[in-house]
C-alpha cells in the first residue's frame, strides 16, 4: 500500500463511496502482515518509497512461498532476489504469473501497474562474468519503474570500448557501474562524466581477486572523486541507490 492508495481510501470515505468500516477493513494489515515465519512490511512505501524485497538466500522453500502466496493476496508487487536456479524452477511451476530471469537469479509477480520514473538510469559492467550483477540491478530498477539503458562490456582492459559509449552514458542522470577483477571502471568513468556513479565491486576474478575484495578495496580508494561504493555483488542496493536519486530528480 502506497501514499496515493491511502489517499484514494480517504477520498472515497469523504465522498460517501464506502463506509468508515470499508476503510478499516481496506487498511488493517497496516504496517504489516504477520504469518509467523515472516512480517511483510506492506508500509514501507509510505515511508520510503521501496515495498519490501524478499531474499531468498537462507529461506527454506515452503516459507519463501508462504510469503509469496501472502504478498500476492494484498494484490501488491513483488520482487525477489538471491534465488538458486533450483528455486527459481520451483518458482515457475507453482506461480505461473511469476517473471523468472535466471541470470539476475530474481523473480517477480506483478499485480498491479508500476509508476514509471522520469530519471535516467545507466547499467554499467566491466566484463561479461560481470552481468549477473548489473542484471541484477536491472531488473530492481525496472520493477520499481525506471528504464534503464545498458552498457556490456566496456571494461578498461579495451578502453575503446567505454569510449564509444561515453556520450550516450553523458545523456543519462545516475549510473551504476559493476566491476571485479581489479575494479578500475567506476575511477575512470568518474574522470569522463558528472552524473552521480553507484559502483558495484563483483566477485569475478582470479586467486588474489579475493572474491570481490580487491575490487571493493580499488573503488573505496578511487582517484575520482565523489563515487557511492556499495557491497560485493550487491546489484540490488545499488538500484535502491539509483532510485532514490532518481526520485529526487523527479520531485525537483
Amino acid at each position: 500500500m502506497n501514499r496515493s492508495d491511502i489517499k484514494k481510501i480517504i477520498e472515497q470515505v469523504a465522498a460517501g463511496s464506502i463506509s468508515v468500516d470499508a476503510a478499516l477493513d481496506s487498511l488493517r494489515e497496516m504496517p504489516y502482515s504477520d504469518i509467523e515465519i515472516a512480517k511483510h512490511d506492506f508500509h514501507r512505501p509510505l515511508r520510503n518509497g521501496f515495498s519490501e524485497v524478499i531474499f531468498c538466500e537462507g529461506k527454506q522453500t515452503e516459507d519463501l512461498f508462504k510469503i509469496v502466496e501472502s504478498v500476492s493476496e494484498k494484490g501488491s508487487n513483488l520482487l525477489a532476489t538471491r534465488a538458486a536456479p533450483s528455486l527459481l524452477s520451483e518458482v515457475s511451476q507453482r506461480f505461473p504469473r511469476a517473471m523468472i530471469d535466471q541470470r539476475s537469479r530474481t523473480f517477480s509477480i506483478i499485480n498491479r501497474g508500476i509508476e514509471k520514473l522520469s530519471g535516467r538510469l545507466a547499467i554499467v559492467c566491466a566484463g561479461t562474468a560481470d552481468i549477473a550483477v548489473a542484471e541484477e540491478a536491472a531488473k530492481t530498477a525496472e520493477f520499481f519503474g525506471s528504464e534503464p539503458s545498458r552498457f556490456y562490456d566496456v571494461g578498461v582492459a579495451g578502453l575503446h570500448r567505454l569510449l564509444k559509449s561515453i556520450p550516450s552514458i553523458r545523456e543519462l542522470d545516475c549510473v551504476i557501474v559493476a566491476a571485479g577483477m581489479e575494479g578500475a571502471l567506476p575511477s575512470v568513468l568518474g574522470g569522463l562524466i558528472d552524473a552521480p556513479i553507484i559502483a558495484v565491486p563483483t566477485s569475478v576474478g582470479y586467486g588474489t581477486s579475493f572474491r570481490g575484495v580487491t575490487a571493493l578495496l580499488a573503488m573505496l580508494n578511487g582517484c575520482s572523486e565523489g563515487i557511492t561504493v556499495m557491497n560485493i555483488d550487491n546489484g540490488f542496493g545499488a538500484a535502491c541507490a539509483a532510485l532514490r536519486i532518481l526520485r529526487k530528480l523527479k520531485s525537483e
